[in-house]
């Protein structure tokens, strides 16, 4: 069986990619089992040198990680080469974890107690179509970082970079067995892995749906799970703010990746009193947003991922729902959709779901309880954005918004060095930062008896 990408910019077939069944999946769970046998055994500072020169290797390896990308995914060519230089970044990061996976010594009666950080044994990690490459390296970076295997399975209409890494994993010297991709269909692959007893955590970004479905079939063996799920994340801007700028960046806190971001701020909050000032100067924003070819380094933004999901995005403006204005999008061949801007009730569909595409519900609010109020009005709480000149009000608003990622004043909340919250259906979040390592880890307790 297998899957044919096209390039989502123009419908071209790129390649055939075969998929593989659960037989397949289970050959490949036993090779992971036995390289990490050894894996786990290789001295911490030998295991970091391993992971830098995967690094290097992904260094030389930019450019055509990047055209990978733009030609499976749609990304612009600039935030492909970007994308490729962040899992380089993720890999030197978390090389420095395995030196520093330091267990503690505890004084207790008749003795001490010692405790020591072990591997889990092999790590699953299933990621999405959406940001391939960069949500791949914060699974298995810090999983190999802290002495596990990983089989990765990604999304079955973007696999191409994640099968190079594979590829260059082997090429820079990681032992065979120990990090394999594995292309398939969730239902098969995916599932997989929940099941699987040797498959000791399973690492996943996508939907709510799905989420819950592993979260219930990983509770069969106590299995240890990562849920970065949905979101319909708040960009509140109340009207103390710099309205220019908060206008100015909020096209790019949603429309970013073509609207394909479970961190984009999809739903504009803005205060009442300064609605009509801020949507002209976001009308301005949206029309100067360059959605165009994606191997063009002035695109910002390219087409959706496929026909498929473009369908999908366009089902959410029924004739019902009031379109604001929009931007400008290619005609043609491709998943061309413009940036579109809508004026919803409270509560309507368009408001309340995850609609992943370059689609944002402006919404007024009357004051900072309502905001507060509103932004929480949702089964989700990723991310969001809040602006405002007063620091006392930022620092209250974002204790009192339910989201794990926020921002005051900016709309960048996620890095791999700080770590990733979720609330409510949201999921778990995920493990970054400096402690990352630890999550992929047994603590074991030893005590020593003094007598």
């Amino acid at each position: 069986m297998s899957y044919t990408v096209t390039n989502p910019a123009t419908g071209e077939r790129v390649t055939e990619v075969t998929h593989l069944d659960v037989p397949d999946t289970d050959r490949a769970i036993a090779a992971a089992v036995a390289a990490q046998r050894d894996w786990a055994t290789v001295a911490p500072a030998d295991r970091a040198r391993v992971l830098r020169r995967f690094a290097a290797a992904v260094d030389a390896d930019i450019e055509h990680l990047a055209q990978l990308e733009t030609t499976n995914s749609g990304h612009p060519i600039s935030q492909s080469r970007w994308e490729a230089g962040h899992v380089r970044d993720v890999l030197e990061y978390y090389s420095g974890s395995p030196e520093r996976l330091i267990g503690q010594q505890i004084p207790v009666a008749g003795g001490m107690n010692v405790t020591f950080h072990e591997p889990l044994g092999v790590v699953g990690v299933i990621t999405p179509w959406n940001f391939p490459m960069t949500i791949a390296s914060w699974g298995f970076a810090p999983a190999l970082a802290a002495g596990n295997a990983v089989v990765l399975k990604p999304a079955e209409w973007t696999p191409l970079t994640s099968l190079r890494l594979g590829e260059l994993a082997l090429e820079s010297g990681l032992p065979e067995g120990l990090f394999q991709v594995l292309a398939g269909r969730g239902s098969v692959v995916g599932e997989r892995f929940v099941t699987h007893p040797d498959v000791r955590k399973v690492v996943f970004t996508g939907s709510t749906e799905v989420g819950k479905r592993i979260m219930a079939g990983a509770a069969e063996q106590v299995k240890r799970v990562t849920l970065e799920l949905g979101g319909k994340s708040a960009n509140i801007v109340f009207a103390d703010s710099d309205l220019e700028k908060a206008a100015a960046t909020a096209p790019y806190s949603v429309f970013d990746n073509a609207g394909q971001d479970c961190c984009a701020r999809s739903r504009l909050l803005v205060q009442r009193s300064v609605y009509d000032e801020f949507m002209e100067h976001f009308e301005r924003a949206v029309q100067n947003v360059k959605v165009g070819d994606p191997t063009d380094p002035a695109t910002e933004v390219g087409p959706l991922v496929t026909l498929a999901h473009r369908d999908s995005v366009a089902s959410f403006l029924t004739d019902d729902v009031p379109i604001a204005f929009r931007g400008t999008a290619p005609e043609g061949p491709g998943a061309w959709f413009a940036p579109t801007v809508v004026t919803p009730e409270r509560g309507s569909r368009v408001a309340t779901e995850e609609i992943f595409g370059p689609v944002v519900a402006v919404l007024p609010f009357e004051d900072e309880a309502d905001a507060i109020a509103l932004a929480n009005d949702t089964e989700f709480g990723l991310s969001g954005s809040i602006w405002t000149r007063d620091l006392g009000r930022g620092i209250r608003v974002a204790r009192g918004v339910e989201g794990g990622n926020l921002s005051v004043n900016s709309h960048s909340s996620v890095r791999y060095t700080t770590p990733f919250g979720g609330f409510k259906q949201s999921g778990l979040g995920r493990e970054l930062g400096p402690d990352a390592a630890e999550h992929f880890t047994e603590t074991k307790n030893v005590f020593f008896a003094s007598e």
